[in-house]
C-alpha cells in the first residue's frame, strides 16, 4: 500500500514538474517573442520619427521656394509680418485671459520641480533651424528657375505622406481612449483654447484656420499654404513658431502659480520641444497632462484647419 502511495506521489510530482517546466518554457518563449518584438517596434518608431522630421524640412524648403515666386514680393512680405504680429499677440492675450479664469475656477494643486530648466537658448535654436530651412528655400527660389513651378505639386504629394506618418506616430503613442476622454482638466483646457481661437477669428474662416493650429507650425504652415497660398501659409508658420518660442521663455516664469496657462501655451508642441521645459520646471506630474494635450490637439488641429479651409474656399 505504501509503495502504491509513494508511486502515486512520485507520479504526481513528475506530472506537476513537467507541467511547471512546460509553463516556464511557454513563458520564456512568449517573453522572448515580446523581447524580440519590442526592439523591432522601437526601431520602426525611430524610423517614422526621423522620416517625419526629414519630411518637415523638405516641405518647408519647398514652401520657401513658393514664397519667393510670389508677385509683388516686398508688399507680401510686409503683409506676412503684420499678420504674424497681430495674430500671435491676439491669440496669446485671449489664451492667457481665458485660462486665467479656468485656473480660478479649477486650481491645479501639485508640487513644482526645483531642478534647473534646460537651456532656453538651445531650444530656441532648435526651433529656428526650421526658419533657416524656409529661408534657404526662399533664397534659392529667387533664382526663378523654371523647374521650381513643380514645387506646389511636390509639396502636395509630400503633405499626404507627412499626414500618414503623423497618423502612425499618434498610433504608436500608446494612449487609450479612456485616458483621453476621461481627463476632465485637459478637456477643459482644449475647450477654452478652442473657444478663444474661435472668438478671435469669428468673422473670417481664414482667421479661424490660422488660430486652429495650436502652435504646430511644421504642419499649419504646410496645410494653410496649400489651402490659402504662400502668404497666409507663411503667416501661419511664423505665428505658431512665435507661440512656441514665447512658451519656451514663459514656462519657467508661469509654472509655479499658473500651471494650466504654462501648459496650454505649448499647444500641440507639449510633447515636442517644450516637453523638457515642462518636465524640468513642473515635475513629472505635468508630463501625463502634456501627453494628453499633445494627443488631443494633434488630432484636432488638422481637422479644424481642413474644415475652415473648405468653408473659406467653398
Amino acid at each position: 500500500m505504501w509503495r502504491s502511495i509513494v508511486s502515486l506521489h512520485h507520479c504526481t510530482i513528475r506530472k506537476w514538474s513537467i507541467h511547471v517546466c512546460q509553463s516556464i518554457a511557454h513563458s520564456c518563449s512568449a517573453h522572448c517573442r515580446l523581447s524580440a518584438a519590442a526592439p523591432a517596434r522601437q526601431l520602426a518608431t525611430q524610423v517614422v520619427n526621423r522620416a517625419l522630421s526629414a519630411m518637415v524640412y523638405v516641405i518647408l524648403f519647398l514652401m520657401g521656394i513658393r514664397l519667393a515666386l510670389l508677385p509683388n514680393l516686398a508688399s507680401n512680405l510686409l503683409r506676412i509680418g503684420v499678420y504674424t504680429a497681430v495674430i500671435a499677440l491676439c491669440i496669446l492675450a485671449m489664451n492667457v485671459l481665458a485660462l486665467g479664469l479656468l485656473e480660478k475656477a479649477l486650481p491645479w494643486r501639485g508640487a513644482v520641480a526645483h531642478t534647473p530648466p534646460p537651456s532656453c537658448w538651445r531650444m530656441i535654436l532648435d526651433s529656428l533651424k526650421l526658419c533657416a530651412v524656409l529661408l534657404a528655400g526662399f533664397v534659392l527660389g529667387l533664382i526663378h528657375w523654371s523647374g521650381f513651378s513643380l514645387a506646389t505639386q511636390a509639396s502636395e504629394l509630400l503633405l499626404i505622406l507627412l499626414l500618414w506618418l503623423v497618423g502612425i506616430q499618434l498610433r504608436n503613442s500608446g494612449m487609450t481612449l479612456r485616458q483621453i476622454f476621461l481627463n476632465r482638466r485637459e478637456l477643459l483646457v482644449v475647450v477654452v483654447s478652442a473657444l478663444a481661437a474661435v472668438l478671435l477669428g469669428l468673422p473670417l474662416s481664414t482667421g479661424l484656420a490660422l488660430a486652429s493650429a495650436y502652435g504646430w507650425y511644421s504642419l499649419s504652415g504646410i496645410l494653410i499654404t496649400d489651402a490659402f497660398g504662400p502668404v497666409i501659409g507663411s503667416a501661419a508658420f511664423f505665428n505658431d513658431l512665435v507661440r512656441e518660442l514665447l512658451a519656451i521663455m514663459l514656462i519657467p516664469l508661469l509654472i509655479r502659480h499658473h500651471r494650466t496657462t504654462a501648459l496650454e501655451l505649448c499647444g500641440a508642441t507639449s510633447m515636442d520641444f517644450t516637453l523638457p521645459v515642462l518636465q524640468r520646471s513642473g515635475g513629472m506630474e505635468i508630463v501625463p497632462a502634456a501627453i494628453v494635450q499633445f494627443f488631443l490637439l494633434s488630432l484636432l488641429a488638422p481637422v479644424l484647419i481642413a474644415l475652415f479651409s473648405v468653408h473659406a474656399n467653398g
